[in-house]
């Protein structure tokens, strides 16, 4: 009886149920006192609904994602008295001016650290004019430029992945960089941290970032101070503070390792058990990820450090983390690599417009694979026209989803797709959590960004687009391995009678505000 209640009193004294909470305490006591407030008074009554009218026609004019906005203008419509100052609220996307400004100034200090080579540019022009569009596109509006002599070894499960992280960071001698969403104590994260412990002691220089609020139900309050007792040096991004953030919009979600400045690790894995199947939660967890190790390595290092100098010590000679330094040997090289970054920052939906120039750009297939499909008129838009001029799109999706109710949110899609000509299919067993792309057996990315409006438009994001590269191939096989496993949907499956197709309208709309 006692465990058993010491057992609750550990879920309802934890962070994320005080967390919970204190939303749910502070907007409720918002609307609770603006609704009596305007009740009390014809004048604030007058000036909250006048106040919607002016919000909507502020959306009807701003250069906005037109989901988003059509979300918010029906919302408005349905509780004008309220739904004005709501959006006042929450309803800004925009990150924090404090934040925006910090790191605008370390952003802008990298340019010219981050100049691509023309010489690889010309290369990849003679070879595909499209393809080096996209890639002057990221260098342009990254920035950050393609590199070769560079290698890339690709995983198709979190727990192969893990197997060659380890061995890499046991080899670590300088310094070991770590950016994640989500960290738990566990069988990966205690193997990881017993090796960062140890390298500490040897005299490398360890440094973790990790997001607050992926980390909100796993890690203690104050995790930031075990890790420097421990001599890592460690940063908790964009915290959360009951009743000052409401709205926690803009996430650190990439996934980050740089070791020595010339290996590095991305792709959907974060550093907990169930991403490498050691702890099952939706069946088998389908994950992917690639190993860099080369000059390409160097767009990851000025990534981790574009966050970490905007609140912590700053380094500010970049030439100190040339892939080269700690490796004179050299590198071999297999195709183009470009590792990129999206941003909240700029306004520039840069993960979303590298999928759609892939999309606009096949001619014979492309795979895809998320676990979240909440996509703009204009991914919509790509995938259909793509389909219609007879290139193969099909998509990969979770046979048990993490989230039933944005899993059935993700359904509202399918029909216009299916139509289109697309193939959708579920992975029976069980979630697949990969972020990928695979276009022609040329070019392919792997990275954190899913096809959802959080990914695309709110948070940090990063992918590693290849092209030329051995392991393009291996995603290819990887996808055609799945597929067989997979229960390909049919329109059949989308019927849902008026009532389910009613819910599924509303649930669509509200989909840009998840």
């Amino acid at each position: 009886m006692k465990a058993h209640m010491r057992k609750l009193l550990k879920i309802f004294t934890s962070r994320v149920v005080v967390v919970g909470l204190a939303l749910l305490v502070q907007l409720s006591w918002y609307l609770l006192f603006l609704n009596r407030l305007a009740n009390y008074s014809i004048v604030v009554n007058g000036f909250f609904r006048v106040l919607s009218v002016i919000i909507l026609l502020y959306l009807i004019r701003k250069d906005e994602n037109s989901a988003y906005k059509i979300a918010w203008m029906i919302l408005i419509m349905m509780i004008p008295l309220l739904g004005g100052i709501l959006y006042v609220m929450i309803g800004n996307k925009k990150p924090g001016k404090k934040l925006a400004a910090k790191m605008a100034v370390v952003k802008d200090s990298m340019t010219d650290a981050l100049k691509q080579n023309e010489d690889i540019l010309q290369e990849i022009e003679e070879q595909d004019a499209r393809v080096a569009g996209n890639i002057r596109y990221i260098g342009n509006y990254g920035p950050y430029p393609a590199w070769k002599n560079t290698t890339v070894e690709y995983f198709p499960v979190g727990e192969k992945m893990f197997d060659a992280m380890l061995k890499d960071l046991q080899a670590a001698k300088h310094y070991i960089y770590l950016e994640y969403f989500i960290i738990a104590e566990g069988v990966m994260w205690d193997m990881i941290l017993e090796i960062l412990e140890r390298k500490v002691k040897e005299g490398v220089d360890v440094r973790l970032i990790y997001d607050d609020v992926g980390c909100v139900s796993l890690l203690p309050i104050h995790y930031t101070k075990i890790m420097e007792s421990k001599g890592i040096k460690c940063m908790a991004f964009n915290r959360f503070v009951p009743f000052l953030s409401l709205a926690m919009n803009n996430r650190d979600h990439r996934k980050i390792l740089v070791i020595d400045g010339h290996t590095a690790y991305n792709g959907g894995i974060n550093l907990a058990d169930e991403y490498i199947n050691r702890k099952m939660r939706f069946g088998h967890w389908k994950d992917t990820g690639v190993r860099i190790h080369g000059e390409a390595v160097f767009n990851f290092s000025m990534m981790f450090l574009e966050m970490w100098n905007a609140f912590r010590e700053p380094e500010t000679d970049f030439k100190a983390f040339d892939p080269h330094r700690w490796h004179p040997e050299p590198f071999e090289s297999d195709g183009y690599v470009v590792p990129y970054s999206d941003t909240p920052l700029d306004f520039e939906e840069l993960g979303e417009n590298v999928y759609i120039n892939i999309l606009n750009q096949a001619k014979d297939y492309v795979y895809i694979a998320t676990p979240y499909l909440l996509i703009s008129d204009e991914m919509e838009n790509a995938l259909c026209t793509a389909a219609k001029r007879g290139v193969d799109v099909r998509i990969l999706m979770p046979g048990i989803p993490d989230k039933p109710m944005v899993f059935y949110m993700a359904k509202s899609y399918y029909p216009p797709l299916l139509r289109a000509g697309v193939k959708i299919y579920e992975y029976t067993p069980g979630f697949v959590h990969a972020k990928s792309y695979v276009c022609d057996d040329r070019i392919a990315t792997v990275g954190t960004i899913n096809m959802d409006f959080r990914s695309l438009y709110l948070h940090f994001e990063c992918g590693t687009l290849l092209y030329g590269c051995k392991a393009v191939m291996d995603v290819k096989k990887d996808m055609e391995e799945c597929f067989p496993k997979c229960h390909e949907v049919t329109m059949g499956d989308c019927r849902q009678g008026v009532i389910g197709d009613l819910l599924t309208s509303v649930l669509r709309v509200l989909a840009p505000l998840m």
